[in-house]
């Protein structure tokens, strides 16, 4: 997959003159609903002779707008996104820097740069899609715009009982912990990627050594708690039990920033500086405060025989 990264109004044109059927949106997720778009517009680039693209943008239009308690963050980080852009079998991404530039574009002109000049012939896009300033564009006016040189299609709400399957639907889901109904709507396991880094190593004391994977801070996480998941290294797969919080029995929650620590079954061996990635299967309790050290070492025994025990009906 070939990755073009476009800033208005500095380099927004590409060295080839190969002709797209675009996906377009901001697709944090990828989602079934971000899924149905990209799915459409690969069948028309297969349809048409031409090849399949999808177009994003970055950073969050809520980090150019928002002030700091109104930033979303990213339920999938940009590595993970090419990944599965990439395992979509989609030949090419457009990574569109998100700033008052381009936020200030007409409707007009953000077709006239973004679209026509990249050789668009088709663009596929969300029922509720919006561009141009203020978000004053749609794709009925897209379908106008385009002047004939490129056709449309409009994808409509994908839902899951009943209701729409989207990006806030999801954040608000893990803030509640609920990762299962998170995967129903992604169509796979929500998952952390970063780095194994230092920490307190306080969990191989009560013999439960851990992995402390440093996601960027922008990444959404799961509610503080224990989770049963999937632990990945070096391209190999393990069982885990996981905590993301802030240690209460040892630490004042106020001063302290959720850590995402996962006890990785049957393994042993040396994690640090590696990346690493967290695939949030069942969540298992809420995160709490133990009496005493003892209490808290029972309870985590506890928690690895439910994460076992998850993981195994999962097969």
């Amino acid at each position: 997959m070939d990755i073009y990264k476009l800033h208005y109004p500095g380099k927004v044109t590409i060295d080839n003159d190969a002709h797209y059927s675009l996906a377009i949106g901001f697709f944090d997720g990828l989602h079934k609903g971000h899924q149905s778009v990209i799915n459409g517009a690969k069948r028309k680039a297969e349809e048409l002779g031409i090849r399949s693209a999808v177009m994003t943008f970055d950073p969050h239009p809520s980090h150019l707008f928002g002030d700091g308690e109104n930033k979303v963050g990213y339920i999938t980080q940009y590595p993970e996104k090419v990944r599965l852009l990439r395992s979509m079998g989609i030949d090419a991404l457009f990574i569109v820097t998100f700033d008052w530039a381009l936020a200030s574009l007409s409707p007009k002109q953000f077709v006239d740069v973004f679209l026509k000049e990249l050789h668009v012939l088709h663009v596929t896009a969300g029922f509720d899609f919006t561009f141009g300033s203020k978000g004053a564009g749609t794709m009925e006016q897209m379908a106008a715009l385009s002047g004939g040189t490129f056709g449309t299609t409009v994808i409509k709400k994908v839902t899951n009982n009943e209701q729409k399957i989207s990006s806030t639907r999801i954040r608000k889901l893990l803030s509640k912990g609920n990762v299962e109904e998170t995967e129903l709507l992604l169509g796979r396991p929500f998952r952390t990627v970063g780095v194994v880094v230092d920490g307190e190593k306080r969990g191989r004391l009560l013999g439960f050594p851990t992995a402390n994977v440093m996601p960027e801070s922008s990444a959404v996480l799961p509610a503080n708690g224990v989770y049963a998941v999937r632990f990945t290294v070096d391209e190999k797969t393990y069982d885990g039990v996981c905590n993301v919080g802030v240690k209460p029995t040892f630490h004042d929650p106020s001063e302290r920033q959720a850590v995402v620590e996962v006890h990785v079954l049957d393994f042993s061996g040396d994690l640090y500086g590696k990346e690493a990635s967290v695939d949030w299967i069942g969540h298992i309790r809420d995160e709490q405060k133990f009496g005493s050290i003892d209490l808290l070492i029972e309870q985590i025994a506890k928690d690895k025989n439910n994460a076992q025990e998850i993981l195994e009906a999962r097969g």
